[in-house]
């Protein structure tokens, strides 16, 4: 039979019992009066972890799923520049010799997608991404949009436009010839 009273600041819980009583690290103190075993809590408890472990692993929790959240982004960068509709525009930008000139490449060196820009949207239909890339003489983001067909489930690219930090932009594909 357990039978428990509250009162302002003190629980007490009455268990009867022929076993003995051992009082371990708890906040409840323990007193036998018989075969009753009376349980009250106690106000001056102490955990039995200190603080200074506590926050050591605090710590190492937030350096451990700080690591874990970079090492996701990182490989979510690299599964973007693995897409088909990616290296579409990849492939477009090198061609094209008024938009490496422009840049300064060779070198052309392309960076990754921020994950957080709003101009990076992809779905199962269409994809537009803003990709950074530079050279030697300029830097810049290639802006590209690419639709799917849904019966050859192939990616294909239908815009990408060159814009320097200058200000200048140059059309990569298609190619739009200026009238003369």
């Amino acid at each position: 039979m357990i039978s428990c009273a509250v009162k302002e600041q003190q629980t007490s819980v009455v268990m009867r019992s022929n076993t003995p009583f051992r009082a371990c690290h708890s906040p409840y103190r323990a007193s036998m009066a018989g075969n009753a075993i009376s349980l009250r809590f106690c106000n001056s408890w102490r955990m039995p972890v200190s603080t200074s472990a506590l926050q050591q692993m605090a710590i190492y929790l937030g350096i451990v799923s700080g690591g874990g959240c970079a090492v996701m982004y990182y490989l979510m960068q690299q599964n973007f520049a693995k897409s088909e509709y990616y290296k579409l525009a990849i492939e477009e930008l090198n061609k094209n010799d008024t938009a490496l000139e422009a840049l300064g490449a060779p070198p052309l060196h392309i960076r990754n997608i921020k994950l957080t820009d709003r101009n990076n949207r992809v779905d199962g239909i269409s994809a537009r991404i803003k990709i950074p890339v530079c050279g030697s003489k300029s830097a810049g983001y290639l802006h590209t949009y690419s639709v799917r067909d849904g019966i050859q489930k192939r990616w294909f690219l239908q815009e990408a436009v060159l814009q320097l930090l200058d200000g200048q932009q140059v059309s990569v594909y298609p190619l739009t010839k200026d009238k003369d």
